[in-house]
């Protein structure tokens, strides 16, 4: 929750398009997204509007979540995760930003229609990059350190639609993801070494940090184009923006601006 920037995100939002709406971080507890804040009971199968309102679920919460909202969006129910609620017709209805953050990443480097990537890490936020290659046709070569649990996550991932694969020999990826906690700190090692990858055409790590991770900034130095998660929760942000409020446009700069400071805060 300290690392969580989605309620600055939004306030700059609401506030350049004067909507009067407030986000509040609030801790969850228990199996329950939903069970330290006011405005709602544990897994709630319905609600009001007056009591609901709208939000958003960070880790390790967004599967609790998926499975507590009474109607879900095709994306959300694919990925099995919930990172965006909001109240309709006196529902919680739940969706997934995280793909179309995705997406929307790879269009700004310029390859989303490219075939071969590498997915690193077979978390949750990895799920949404599965389903995110699924939607692209493109073919995805899962690594994790455990062979088992990459074997499993691919044959979820196909389970989705999804051309995927446990990674095995050489790493040649066109487009390399890090799902995993690596770059938190500055000692962590790389995701996948910029000098090992000879056709790697752009990278998306999504952990972010104020100055950059290290694995982004040593693919930058190698010429590889790449974004940190920051511009991925910036979009994701954005989506989450449209469910709110679907006749505001989102203001995507000053979003971008609000993120970017709340990393240097």
């Amino acid at each position: 929750m300290r690392r969580a920037r989605s309620p600055a995100r939004h306030r700059s939002g609401a506030d350049r398009e004067r909507v009067r709406e407030r986000w509040k971080p609030a801790l969850a507890h228990g199996c329950s997204p939903y069970s330290a804040t006011r405005s709602f009971t544990p897994c709630p199968p319905s609600c009001t509007t007056r009591r609901c309102g709208a939000g958003n679920v960070t880790v390790p919460h967004k599967e609790a979540a998926e499975r507590c909202v009474a109607r879900k969006t095709d994306l959300c129910a694919r990925v099995g995760a919930c990172n965006t609620f909001w109240a309709e017709h006196g529902e919680l209805v739940g969706d997934n930003t995280d793909v179309v953050g995705v997406l929307t990443c790879l269009k700004q480097l310029g390859v989303d229609g490219a075939s071969r990537w590498l997915l690193v890490g077979t978390g949750g936020t990895a799920r949404a990059v599965a389903v995110a290659a699924a939607e692209l046709r493109a073919e995805v070569h899962v690594l994790s350190r455990d062979a088992a649990r990459a074997q499993r996550f691919a044959d979820w991932a196909r389970a989705q639609g999804a051309r995927a694969h446990p990674a095995r020999g050489a790493l040649e990826p066109e487009v390399a993801i890090n799902a995993t906690p690596l770059g938190l700190k500055e000692s962590d090692p790389l995701p996948l070494d910029p000098a090992r990858a000879q056709r790697l055409a752009a990278a998306l790590d999504l952990v972010y940090s104020p100055r950059g991770t290290r694995w982004v900034r040593a693919l930058r130095a190698a010429g590889i184009p790449a974004h940190d998660g920051r511009e991925m929760l910036v979009h994701q942000g954005v989506a989450a923006f449209a469910r709110f409020f679907p006749d505001q446009p989102a203001p995507v700069e000053v979003m971008r601006a609000a993120v970017n400071h709340a990393l240097r805060a």
